[in-house]
């Protein structure tokens, strides 16, 4: 981990902070044909949490897939633009190479080892490190003292877990291999408004207390900004709006389009949703 005390107050009026991760204009072609990014940029500072937001279909998880390199897999590939972390260019690395430099991502459904118990699940994220076995105990024990279920799950099978520890397993084991940034897909999908208010107080702790950087995407557009510290919007593979989260909390189109809310008052999803036909951000 980062040092704590280094790391424990992150910036939140902007981007003013060292730049750790920058994606530079990039495009994303699947299997030669399917445009899906379209010249998406963004930066997360060392010591933030960075919100991707936007609806389904919006380009999120390409965006995290592009910068783990798990797109080949998929027949994906970023064919412009550039991604650097550190000032390096990490585009041709292996995804095994970006956890090597502290790069993990946290893929969108868990995607636990079912038939292993949680501590093993725990375990396979220390599988690269070389620091032996009392480093990793230590860090082990770091674990479940962010996540108590977990120690009082240990030895119970991950199949047989709730969603909600199954996605604190997934971070958890994300932890394990020493991260200096965490990409999150999706940490919400499925779970119920007290375990999503849980896991982002913990993603809120692991960033403060350790230094761990995030850049985190996201359906659900008022709990990630009221976590983060910086969001970028995307619309159909297009950044189409970003800034201090406070101001997007602010913001009269995102209190509207995706809060629900505005200067009126709630409004009902019939009127909200007439926002496809105005979009006065990409006018």
């Amino acid at each position: 981990m980062l040092d704590a005390e280094a790391e424990k107050a992150p910036k939140t009026e902007g981007m003013e902070g060292a730049r750790l991760l920058e994606v530079n204009n990039i495009e994303v072609i699947y299997n030669h044909v399917i445009l899906v990014l379209k010249g998406v940029s963004l930066s997360v500072p060392k010591g933030g949490i960075t919100a991707l937001l936007g609806g389904n279909g919006a380009g999120k998880t390409t965006t995290l897939k592009a910068i783990s390199n798990l797109l080949r897999s998929e027949r994906g590939e970023v064919t412009k633009g550039s991604i650097t972390y550190h000032g390096e260019r990490i585009q041709d690395l292996s995804p095994a190479d970006l956890v090597e430099r502290g790069v993990i991502q946290v893929m969108e459904g868990r995607h636990c080892f079912e038939h292993l118990t949680i501590e093993e699940n725990l375990l396979t994220g220390a599988y690269t490190r070389k620091d032996g076995a009392a480093a990793i105990k230590q860090d082990l024990e770091m674990v479940y003292d962010y996540f108590p279920r977990l120690r009082e799950r240990r030895a119970s099978q991950a199949g047989y877990t709730s969603g909600g520890e199954q996605q604190m397993c997934a971070i958890g084991r994300a932890l394990m291999s020493r991260p200096e940034t965490i990409l999150l897909d999706e940490p919400s999908m499925g779970l119920a408004p007290q375990l999503v208010e849980e896991i982002f107080g913990i993603v809120k702790s692991l960033n403060e207390e350790q230094g761990v950087s995030f850049l985190l995407a996201e359906q659900n557009t008022n709990v990630a900004l009221r976590f983060a510290h910086y969001g970028y919007i995307l619309e159909s593979g297009r950044v189409v709006m970003d800034g201090p989260a406070q101001e997007l909390r602010e913001n009269p189109d995102v209190k509207e389009f995706y809060l629900g809310m505005s200067d009126e008052g709630r409004k009902s999803f019939r009127d909200v949703r007439s926002y496809r036909r105005r979009k006065r951000w990409l006018s």
